[in-house]
């Protein structure tokens, strides 16, 4: 069973919300990219789950349960030591990371909190890129209309979400319209609101991204 809340008040500028997930009979969760970046604690212990660039299938065995906080698209900075385009399609243990030494399962958020506190925070201008590359504009019109070069976009993009911004853009792009579809609109008007050329551009980026058909991804539990 899935749930998941607000974060304490200290970390809500940054972390979207927190999450457990518990296996009452065997299944396999299936995880798609969505730009974030998840601080977890699993049967293995704890560990950081990068931004993805495609399906990663989770196998669960009853009574396996999973507690994690999730950061905001590009709002991790500097968090665990690491750039974040390190973490890029990776699952690595706390251990290797050598940050919040002592961390348990009940004091995640305090712990993150001071973590936060304590190391440089994300680029503040991470939020206007992820909005923009959700338009469906260009790399190039993006980065006129934010005021910057190409390639400092490239640059930015890289150190706050771990993705270049076309990858970004693909991630933002796929995300709305996961969520359009979850509300019951239709294929056809679900391409054109999340920026696809069509219908199955839509279509094959999202085999590409989620390894399956969004009417197929829609109907997972």
């Amino acid at each position: 069973m899935y749930r998941e809340w607000a974060p304490d008040p200290a970390l809500a500028g940054r972390v979207a919300r927190v999450w457990t997930n518990v296996a009452t009979s065997p299944m396999t969760q299936l995880v798609v990219p969505d730009g974030c970046v998840d601080l977890i604690w699993g049967p293995g212990g704890p560990q950081v789950a990068g931004p993805d660039t495609g399906p990663v299938p989770v196998r669960m065995s009853p009574g396996d349960r999973y507690i994690g906080i999730r950061f905001r698209p590009g709002g991790v900075g500097e968090a665990f030591g690491v750039p974040v385009e390190a973490l890029r399609d990776r699952r690595v243990p706390l251990a290797e990371l050598d940050v919040l030494p002592g961390l348990t399962p009940r004091t995640m958020q305090e712990a993150l909190a001071v973590r936060l506190r304590a190391t440089p925070g994300p680029d503040p201008a991470a939020p206007a890129i992820a909005a923009a590359l959700r338009t469906g504009r260009s790399v190039g019109q993006v980065a006129w209309e934010l005021g910057l070069g190409e390639r400092q976009l490239h640059r930015r993009s890289l150190r706050a979400f771990g993705y270049g911004p076309k990858t970004l853009q693909r991630v933002v792009r796929f995300q709305r319209a996961l969520r359009l579809a979850r509300l019951g609109v239709a294929p056809a008007e679900v391409a054109a609101a999340s920026g696809y050329a069509d219908q199955s551009h839509m279509a094959n980026e999202v085999r590409r991204l989620a390894g399956m058909s969004l009417g197929r991804l829609v109907s997972l539990p």
